[in-house]
């Protein structure tokens, strides 16, 4: 070959076959990195499960100072023997940003982790940023059973 005569171009099936492996390998990556994206902008399904009352737990499980959380529905909630001897009960979503919230015993208060919102054993806001009281629930025993449902608020 001399310095004037020009490469033949490439054939067109090597060139077909190349932009089909380079419009794969884009696809691919666009789906891997779109796929995170799309499932963080939209929401979760709503499961629309609404529960009115439901068993939270036996009588003999919630002694002085015990907790125990259980699914209200669609949303966790905290059932508690007060040291007093009371049985309270709490949506135990956060109303700051909806971290699920504890009972401390050590410190006789509901703790939400997240930001270190506190809660009185009334279901009242006492320190950190949630801006208002926990749903508060009603407890009846039926029985061997705690029911728990919807205050009539």
């Amino acid at each position: 070959m001399s310095d004037g005569d020009v490469a033949p171009p490439a054939s067109p099936a090597r060139r077909s076959v190349l932009s089909i492996l380079l419009g794969g390998v884009g696809a691919g990556l666009c789906a891997v990195l779109g796929y995170p994206i799309v499932r963080f902008i939209m929401p979760p399904p709503g499961k629309g499960e609404e529960a009115s009352s439901v068993v939270a737990a036996k009588v003999n499980e919630l002694g002085a100072g015990v907790s125990k959380l259980f699914r209200f529905g669609s949303e966790p909630a905290l059932i508690m023997r007060t040291p007093a001897g009371e049985l309270r009960a709490f949506s135990a979503v956060c109303t700051h940003l909806q971290c699920t919230v504890q009972y401390r015993a050590d410190l006789e208060l509901i703790w939400c982790a997240c930001h270190n919102g506190r809660f009185d054993l009334n279901g009242k806001n006492v320190g950190g940023p949630p801006p208002r009281p926990l749903e508060e629930l009603t407890v009846s025993a039926r029985g061997d059973d705690v029911v728990v449902s919807r205050s009539k608020t």
